[in-house]
This record gives C-alpha cells, sequence and structure tokens, in this order.
C-alpha cells in the first residue's frame, strides 16, 4: 500500500520544466536571458567566475490588453525571467556546466527568420494548421538553422501569432496554447526555437505582433534586450508611446561591419501623419544615418520593410513600391547602408535599387504566407508614384524558409533556403 501512495504521490507533483535560455545581442554588448521556474536566478560561469543572474521579471499574471485580435485568453507568466548582461569581450560562458553560444570577435554567417508563428486569428478568419509540420515547418527551420553552425541569428519579428483559440471545427491546430501569456510564447516561438537558442546568439527585432497592444508585454519580459522598466512595458495603455519604442543601436560583427537594429513599432501604434510619431521616426532615421557612417559595412534591420515592391492588402490588390505604415513618412538616402533587412509581407523578396539601400523581406519563416504576386516585369512598376529606379527583383511566394548571409573576405553572400533545406536562390549583397 505504502509503495502505491508513494507512486500515486509522485504522479501528483508536477515536473518543473528544464531551464531555458539563450543569448541576445544587447546595447554595449550581450545579455544571457533565463527562463526558470527556480525560486531564484541560477549561477553563469563566466570566463572562470561564478556570476549570479538577476532578476528581470517575477511571475505575475498581466492586465489584458485590448486590441482588433480581440485576445481574451490567458496573459499569465508563472516563469521566473532572469538575466545577466556580458560586456563584448566575455569569452566563454555555462549555465549549469552548458556551454553557452557567445558571439565571437568576428560574426561571418547570419540566419535570417522571420514572421515564424503560427497564425490563429478569429477576426480574420485565419486558423493555421499549427499541429501539421508542413502546414506551419518554423520547428523544422529551427532545426535545419541550427545544424549550419551560425555565429549569429537575426529574427525580424513577429514571434507570436496565436492570438485566439482553434476554432472547434479545426483539426490541425485542436488543442494548441494561445494568447499572449507564457504559454503562448513558448507554443510559438520558445518550444520551436530551441535547437537554434542553443546555437548562437541572436538579435531580436520587434514585430508588430510585439507591439504593447499585442504581445508587447511578453515582449518586454522576455525578448527586449534592454532592461526592463516601469513605464515603458507595455503594462497599460498609457504607457504604450514609451513602451512601444527604443532608440536603435549597432551590433558589431567585426573587421567594420555592423547591424543597426530599429525599433519602430511607434509606426504601428501611432496613426499616420501623427506629429510625436513622426518626429520620433524623424530621429531614429538620423541616429541610422549617424550609425551607418561608423562602419565599411552596415545592414540596417527594422520589422517593416521600407521599400517593398509589393505590398498584398486584404482587398487582395497589389500596390507597387512602399508598406504600410511607411510610407507615411518621408525616407532618407541611407547612402552608407548596404542592405535592409525586414519581415511584416509573408514571402521572400530581394529588391536592388540604384539609389537607395538593397531590401531584403524574409518573413516567410512559418506564418501563413501572403499571395503577394511580383510584377510581370520591372516596367510595371514605372513611373508609379514613390517608385525608386530598381535594378533587380526576385520575390518567392507560396514556400516557407529562412536565408544564410556570410561573409567571404570584403564580399556578403545570401542562400535562401527551403525549409527542407533546398536552396531556392543565391545572391551576392
Amino acid at each position: 500500500m505504502i509503495p502505491m501512495l508513494f507512486a500515486a504521490l509522485a504522479f501528483a507533483v508536477p515536473v518543473p520544466r528544464p531551464v531555458q535560455s539563450w543569448v541576445e545581442m544587447a546595447p554595449g554588448g550581450s545579455v544571457v536571458r533565463i527562463l526558470t521556474e527556480a525560486e531564484t536566478c541560477p549561477v553563469i560561469r563566466v570566463d572562470g567566475r561564478n556570476r549570479r543572474a538577476v532578476l528581470r521579471a517575477a511571475p505575475a499574471s498581466l492586465p489584458q490588453r485590448s486590441n482588433k485580435a480581440h485576445v481574451d485568453g490567458p496573459t499569465g507568466f508563472a516563469s521566473r525571467v532572469c538575466e545577466l548582461p556580458l560586456p563584448r569581450w566575455a569569452r566563454r560562458a555555462s549555465l549549469g556546466g552548458r556551454p553557452l553560444p557567445l558571439p565571437r570577435p568576428r560574426l561571418d554567417r547570419i540566419v535570417l527568420i522571420g514572421d515564424t508563428g503560427c497564425r490563429i486569428k478569429a477576426a480574420d478568419d485565419a486558423a493555421q494548421d499549427c499541429n501539421q509540420p508542413t502546414a506551419w515547418p518554423f520547428a523544422a527551420i529551427a532545426a535545419r538553422a541550427a545544424r549550419m553552425r551560425p555565429d549569429l541569428v537575426l529574427h525580424v519579428g513577429d514571434y507570436l501569432y496565436r492570438e485566439n483559440a482553434c476554432p472547434p471545427d479545426r483539426q490541425g491546430c485542436a488543442g494548441t496554447p494561445w494568447g499572449y501569456g507564457e504559454a503562448g510564447w513558448r507554443a510559438d516561438f520558445l518550444d520551436p526555437a530551441a535547437p537554434l537558442l542553443n546555437a548562437a546568439p541572436w538579435i531580436m527585432v520587434r514585430g508588430n505582433h510585439e507591439e504593447c497592444a499585442r504581445a508587447g508585454q511578453g515582449w518586454w519580459r522576455l525578448l527586449d534586450p534592454h532592461p526592463l522598466q516601469p513605464g515603458a512595458d507595455c503594462a497599460g495603455a498609457g504607457d504604450d508611446m514609451a513602451g512601444n519604442h527604443t532608440d536603435p543601436y549597432a551590433v558589431n560583427l567585426g573587421q567594420q561591419a555592423q547591424v543597426i537594429v530599429a525599433d519602430l513599432m511607434q509606426l504601428a501604434s501611432g496613426k499616420p501623419g501623427d506629429p510625436l510619431v513622426s518626429a520620433q521616426f524623424d530621429r531614429d532615421m538620423a541616429r541610422i544615418a549617424m550609425l551607418s557612417r561608423g562602419a565599411k559595412v552596415s545592414f540596417a534591420t527594422a520589422h517593416f520593410p521600407f521599400n517593398p515592391v509589393v505590398w498584398q492588402d486584404k482587398p487582395h490588390t497589389a500596390v507597387a513600391i512602399g508598406a504600410k505604415p511607411v510610407t507615411a513618412y518621408a525616407l532618407p538616402p541611407l547612402p552608407h547602408v548596404r542592405a535592409m533587412l525586414a519581415g511584416h509581407i509573408h514571402m521572400f523578396q530581394l529588391a536592388r535599387f540604384a539609389d537607395r539601400p538593397t531590401q531584403v523581406i524574409a518573413g516567410f519563416s512559418g506564418t501563413l504566407e501572403d499571395d503577394a504576386p511580383a510584377p510581370a516585369g520591372l516596367a510595371d512598376i514605372a513611373g508609379k508614384p514613390g517608385a525608386a529606379a530598381l535594378q533587380a527583383l526576385t520575390t518567392i511566394t507560396g514556400r516557407f524558409g529562412f536565408a544564410l548571409i556570410e561573409r567571404h573576405g570584403q564580399a556578403w553572400d545570401m542562400t535562401v533556403f527551403a525549409a527542407d533545406g533546398a536552396v531556392m536562390r543565391r545572391f551576392a549583397i
């Protein structure tokens, strides 16, 4: 009887989740971020010395935010979020005996992914088959990209798409967690991304799905590389202007190359023409221009593409050059930026221009693809309002995938892979 009682008690006690950790690039260095159910933050061994991580966010049930997705699901976070900022010169770190993927002095191989979550949104009558790997292949993409041993991962935003419960008549997503709380974040990003989170440090770019009125609370607790501060954490609508913005910063790739990271969520949260939003946008563009003058090679990244050739909106009409909401604002020429890396449109596109940086869109790593056909020829966009001098265009729709950017001496190349690893295209940047 007693052994049976002990067995019953053992099954009744919940088993804690293992500690999950990753490394993010941050202004001035990198930060180790840890998700744990333990009562205290763990010790990290850094260059032979033990350093205890500090608490970033305690378990909490957060206020429900109101938005067009009508999310009324769980907003609880059961785990502690801990962190330890690291200087750029840190070379070795481990957690529980497991090495952490710190940035190397020179980062030559960059995995590029974006728009990775599984889309379930009642307002759009969208219910992706999250339980089917072919319909939502982000886990397979993350595992395949991890095996390529990248030096860095760049996610161009939109991590959480499971905003509503799976409809009862859709078996393809039956039983999936959803909502802006920890369960949604784990299901849509943290769990499927685990192999890639363990493989390399990340640059986390914020998408419009992570604006304050949507999954911004989780964004700030889990992924934003800046310190978490009351009044800028998306807890209440009155603080959204502060919570929807951080200044652009540069990530050093070594050998006079860098990635400039911009958080432009004020474009998603503000109305076009809002003078406060316009002023902030102008300041951000000026900072990107200033930072780009400090290196031989600069890539700029933000979730919104500044110069997409095609936009497919809800009425399913193609509009040339310019994605909402960016076209409401004046863009500087940015002559020192080699390429702009973005997502937001659910496809892959690379467009070269005569008078502005190459635009790369990599919003094709998991969420439902957009039906966004490119013009039949380059002449189709000539003379349209706002059109740039387009030199070359490649658009890939209907296929999930990721890209690998590689440095060879002074040259940079990009290979675009399908989810199954097949090479779709190769480019020189």
